[in-house]
């Protein structure tokens, strides 16, 4: 079989048995630019991302060993990383959830907890504004021309307002993608993952992404709790409001790359959102999936 011809399942399943785990009973969770797979038996997940990230996800390892090491709530991977041609597959515990998530306020807490952390022994990448977003646009054939014009206006104003910036808070390790979403419960225990964004960036942008939380009905009330959990509020600093809609922008990246394979769904709620970040409306309701 040619790496051209291997599936991500196929790359799990020999991942596996490179590494002693059990592949009885694969499921699927989720298949798109990144695949992930329940091992059942073995009560763990594999995640296969393209294998030009083998170095990031080499990186990855070694921070959350460093960051286990502190005693830090992480979820914990069970092996490292495999390469698997054209992909990477990484192996990690899993941790059923019950009906009800972990409050806001868990993340308020792990976040004040992350930020407190001495600087780590790993070479971690600056955070880049809105990168990620910009490949995606330059790639579609989904996009309108005018809404190609828009989005690319729009992160040019974001780029410069946030290069404006100074942040109370400083720079830092930060998770890059930390949202009350991210969060699992671990017995008692709350554990932050989806670690594929951590970088060295301003601390703030870690508290943005729960406040543009509203546009899925995150209340005032759950808002709160995490801010006092944190032990502090940006609400009166003049550039949350530039780092919620950078983030509001962040989200279309994965609906539009969905769209372009033809998900029809995803197609939809990426018009939805851009028809209300054009119109103006910073409170509108988004679909979550």
């Amino acid at each position: 079989m040619t790496s051209t011809q291997r599936t991500q399942e196929t790359a799990v399943r020999d991942a596996c048995r490179r590494t002693g785990l059990s592949t009885a009973g694969l499921e699927v969770i989720r298949q798109h630019a990144t695949g992930v797979y329940l091992l059942p038996t073995e009560r763990a997940v594999a995640r296969v991302r393209p294998a030009a990230e083998s170095a990031a996800a080499r990186m990855l390892a070694e921070l959350l060993r460093w960051l286990i090491g502190h005693g830090f709530p992480v979820v914990e991977p069970l092996a490292e990383p495999v390469e698997e041609p054209p992909y990477v597959v990484t192996l990690w515990s899993h941790y059923p959830q019950p009906t009800t998530p972990p409050p806001a306020g868990a993340l308020g807490g792990i976040l004040r907890e992350l930020h407190c952390l001495p600087e780590p022994p790993v070479a971690l990448p600056s955070y880049q504004p809105l990168a990620s977003l910009t490949t995606s646009v330059k790639r579609s054939h989904t996009l309108e021309t005018d809404e190609c014009a828009w989005l690319v206006e729009m992160t040019d104003k974001l780029l410069y307002e946030y290069r404006q910036l100074d942040f109370p808070l400083g720079r830092g390790l930060i998770h890059g993608d930390a949202y009350p979403g991210n969060t699992l419960w671990d017995g008692e225990q709350v554990r932050l993952g989806d670690w594929d964004e951590v970088a060295v960036g301003p601390r703030e942008l870690d508290l943005a992404n729960t406040f543009q939380g509203v546009r899925y009905g995150r209340t005032a009330e759950e808002i709160q709790s995490f801010t006092d959990a944190y032990g502090h509020d940006p609400s009166p600093w003049p550039g949350l409001r530039t780092l919620v809609t950078m983030r509001d922008l962040h989200t279309l990246g994965s609906f539009i790359q969905r769209a372009d394979t033809g998900d029809q769904a995803a197609a939809a709620e990426l018009r939805h959102r851009l028809d209300t970040l054009r119109s103006g409306r910073p409170r509108a309701q988004w679909g979550r999936h």
